[in-house]
């Protein structure tokens, strides 16, 4: 018998050492995957990290924030102490010399009134005189020609008495009837001193303030600390009895009795 060979296939050494193209894929992919997982890790990390940050800066935030925001205020009861009274005298005629001695003849009723009844002539001022035309119109269309001229000139009253005026206002009615044409909404009253008692005022509300915080926060278990910041409102002039009030603050100049009211807004430290 002949001898035999054995002959190794040739790609037996290759068998040894290689996979199947599954496997070998698989590994590939494994290998390929690595980075991503990494990267993903780190990521991760990341947001963790960023949100504990975040988390610990909102409990210094609400830490830091623990404050009390309160409104205060005071009201003191004045009187005016001036008193401005504005008339203007309109008069009209069929010419402007006509129409300007009518209403000097008003200009000088009111001020006999005032000085008969006791007002110094220092406290009466009278302004210019001014006059205008009236055109004539006929169906809606001006006709060219001057129906009428108007003549008006202003008398003030500026006086301390606040009372006296008062007076006066309520019997100007005798001068009217006798033919003056006087165009007035009544005399204005005034307080001057608020510039002296705004910083009183302003204290006070602030006390009132720290007392509502103090209201507030009771049996909580928390104290009022000191102050964060304040904020102050618009003075609020009124009628006595008024509670009127607007943002931009008010001044009523009707009435003689008035209140004067101040806001304050405060951000106290609670503990």
């Amino acid at each position: 018998m002949g001898s035999e060979m054995f002959q190794v296939p040739e790609d037996s050494e290759h068998s040894e050492h290689s996979e199947h193209p599954e496997n070998s894929m698989g590994r590939h992919h494994r290998g390929r995957r690595r980075p991503y997982v990494m990267a993903a890790s780190l990521l991760l990390s990341a947001g963790l990290l960023t949100f504990g940050l975040v988390q610990i800066g909102h409990g210094i935030a609400a830490k830091g924030a623990d404050t009390i925001t309160v409104t205060g205020s005071a009201r003191v009861s004045v009187s005016a102490d001036n008193a401005v009274w504005l008339l203007s005298i309109q008069e009209s005629g069929n010419s402007a010399a006509t129409a300007i001695a009518k209403a000097e003849s008003g200009v000088k009723s009111i001020t006999d009134y005032f000085t008969k009844q006791g007002i110094p002539a220092s406290a009466i001022e009278i302004g210019g005189i001014y006059t205008s035309q009236m055109l004539e119109y006929f169906n809606g269309n001006p006709t060219g020609k001057v129906a009428s001229y108007q003549a008006s000139r202003d008398v003030t009253l500026r006086y301390s008495d606040v009372a006296k005026v008062a007076l006066l206002s309520q019997g100007i009615g005798e001068v009217l009837q006798s033919g003056v044409n006087s165009v007035s909404s009544g005399p204005a009253y005034y307080v001057s001193n608020l510039s002296i008692l705004r910083p009183k005022l302003l204290a006070d509300a602030m006390k009132d303030a720290r007392i509502r915080a103090g209201a507030i926060t009771e049996g909580s278990g928390t104290t009022v600390g000191s102050v964060k910041s304040v904020r102050s409102g618009p003075f609020q002039v009124t009628a006595a009895d008024s509670v009127d009030a607007t943002d931009g603050g008010t001044y009523d100049t009707r009435t003689i009795k008035k209140s004067v009211t101040a806001t304050i807004t405060a951000d106290f430290i609670v503990k």
